[in-house]
């Protein structure tokens, strides 16, 4: 059961980072309301996520190849969920759209790591289940 750990958190992880991804559109127009700001500006909730991800995955991915896959995936899970503890208390849109940017750069340090963590954690057969389980 134990060899199967990270590939649990690997799965967990891709999980959060990518509902993450889509999650804020459903509070959108709550935001709006709560924060007095244009739909625009919140926009920029969803906006800011999605392209700190993009812009940064392939930045995170040579990072991780100079100071270690596990290392670069533990620090994007931590810079991730510090930011969601500064979304959560964000007293205004700039404030949101900062941590929310910030989110984008934890989940791309993870999303980076994935393939390699997978890689060396199995072979063989193992690694074919490990990346039918993560795939689905």
């Amino acid at each position: 059961m134990r060899r199967w750990l990270p590939l649990t958190a690997v799965c967990l992880g891709t999980f959060m980072l990518l509902v993450d991804v889509t999650v804020v559109t459903v509070a959108l127009p709550d935001l709006v309301r709560d924060l007095d700001a244009s739909f625009g500006a919140v926009q920029w909730v969803v906006d800011a996520y999605a392209l700190a991800l993009a812009a940064l995955v392939l930045g995170a991915g040579a990072l991780a190849d100079r100071i270690g896959h596990r290392r670069t995936y533990l620090v994007g899970v931590v810079v991730f969920a510090l930011a969601s503890l500064a979304c959560g208390l964000a007293p205004g849109t700039s404030a949101l759209v900062a941590a929310r940017a910030a989110q984008g750069v934890g989940a791309a340090a993870m999303f980076a790591t994935t393939f390699a963590l997978l890689d060396g954690a199995y072979a063989g057969r193992d690694r074919g289940t490990a990346y039918g389980v993560w795939g689905a």
